[in-house]
């Protein structure tokens, strides 16, 4: 294949990339975006290893069939509630990937003379992408609540995190000056450490943000790479992904009302400096609970109900439960809608995620400014196993971690049911004064099952 084919079929590509992500910002044009990015990559790969003509091609299909194989077990094996570490998982795959093909070509150019730009872009590759997939194990783990990462205390957390830091870039230099294979692999090594160092520490309810951030990452350390093995559609491809990760990490951290510097450095629940949001015995003295039955003959006599889910609902599997109960209310003619906060959950548009598996239609799924303006005019707000995203603090307590926070305005509503196992609170670690509001409601248990109760109660009604 000549390189001017070769560069066509990357236009092709980047243009398919280009249109798919676009048809990714829509829920109804998500899958159709989605299938044009593949598309695109498909293309992208069949004309890099055509164009390469002496290839071991046994190899190369027995590479694809293992990707092929493990791509099919994830998609039919893992459940919809365990997309966020999937997610976490192909981010670092991403920079690992980049780690082991920059690695390689700099051993191969070892007895010949290379600039300093293709060097940099080397050392650039491994420093981002080790620290990718690094703390894409430690965001895997901290989404998979495995306990011993919580564990891990590091003393001097944030000073060692600064000098390998500065570790990394004097080794990188020296790598980019010298073309020294042992000094990348040093950077390699450094930089997988600070990628476990810096994630360590961040807690579950900053995971979107993380999520996003190292998303950025795995994208920025592919289009490195483009540069070191000077392959356009992999600049075009990282850049776009670097770029739409950035995009989304301040998306989420506007929807958190905190810096990135923050999240990064800081700890959500952090009580230094600033208030507590009370003392809980005191916030939930005056706290009512309710049962399904009494919660079902409310709804029955409602005309509008919004459904507020969080990351409760994904531990609990309970949409298709959700979903069900939206089809009996709507079958007695109750409008039914559905909250969703931007960082309710474990990633970006994860309760999205998880309520288009059950079928609920994408028209009914309001995002929260959308929603916000009318919460007062519902008859019934189901809050179904989020927390922080709809705690009043975060409007009337300055001092509060949440202070400033934008929430979804659930206490205007005439009725708010809470559908919770307790009154722990979320991961900000503050009581959540709606709990206890007059208009509030508790109804106690497993989301799944709370919500089976209340749709046999109505079916009975």
């Amino acid at each position: 294949m000549s390189d001017n084919v070769k560069d066509l079929i990357y236009l092709v590509s980047a243009v398919l990339f280009i249109t798919g992500l676009k048809g990714l910002t829509h829920p109804r044009t998500a899958v159709r975006g989605n299938l044009l990015g593949a598309m695109g990559m498909l293309l992208a790969i069949v004309a890099t290893l055509v164009h390469q003509g002496t290839l071991d091609w046994t190899l190369v299909c027995i590479s694809l069939g293992i990707g092929a194989v493990i791509g099919a077990v994830f998609a039919v094996k893992i459940a919809m509630t365990a997309m966020p570490q999937l997610v976490a998982l192909f981010n670092g795959f991403g920079g690992g990937a980049s780690v082991l093909v920059a690695g390689a070509f700099l051993s191969d150019i070892q007895d010949t003379a290379a600039g300093y730009d293709i060097l940099g872009a080397t050392a650039v590759s491994g420093l981002i992408g080790a620290i990718t997939f690094s703390g894409s194990l430690v965001a895997f783990a901290k989404l998979q609540e495995l306990n011993f990462i919580d564990n891990i205390k590091i003393p001097a957390q944030q000073v060692l995190n600064v000098l390998l830091l500065l570790a990394c870039f004097g080794l990188s230099v020296y790598a980019s000056m010298h073309g020294s294979l042992a000094a990348y692999w040093g950077v390699v090594v450094l930089a997988l450490i600070l990628g476990v160092f810096s994630v360590v520490s961040i807690g579950g309810a900053d995971m979107p943000v993380v999520i996003a951030l190292l998303n950025s990452y795995s994208g920025l350390a592919a289009a490195a790479t483009g540069f070191v093995l000077s392959n356009n559609v992999l600049i075009i491809s990282g850049s776009l992904v670097g770029a739409s990760g950035l995009i989304l990490t301040r998306i989420m951290c506007t929807a958190m009302n905190r810096s990135l510097a923050n999240v990064l450095f800081g700890s959500m629940g952090s009580t230094e400096g600033g208030g507590s949001g009370g003392d809980a015995d005191e916030v939930y003295a005056t706290v009512k609970s309710t049962s399904a039955e009494e919660v079902a003959m409310l709804m029955d006599v409602a005309s509008r109900v919004v459904v507020v889910p969080g990351y409760g609902m994904a531990v609990a599997q309970a949409q298709h439960a959700v979903s069900d109960l939206t089809k009996i209310l709507q079958s007695k003619q109750v409008r039914v809608e559905f909250g969703i906060h931007p960082v309710a959950g474990r990633m970006p548009g994860h309760m999205n995620v998880l309520l288009a598996e059950a079928d609920i239609p994408y028209d009914l799924l309001l995002e929260m400014d959308e929603i916000n303006s009318t919460l007062d005019q519902a008859d019934i707000v189901v809050v179904l196993g989020a927390n922080d995203v709809v705690n009043p603090v975060a409007r009337t307590d300055p001092s509060s971690p949440i202070a400033g926070m934008p929430i979804l305005d659930v206490d205007k509503a005439k009725t708010v049911i809470v559908v919770k196992r307790s009154l722990s609170a979320g991961f900000a670690g503050i009581p959540n004064p709606l709990f206890a509001a007059e208009n509030a409601l508790m109804l106690f248990g497993d989301g799944r099952k709370a919500i089976v109760d209340i749709t046999n109660a109505l079916q009975d009604a």
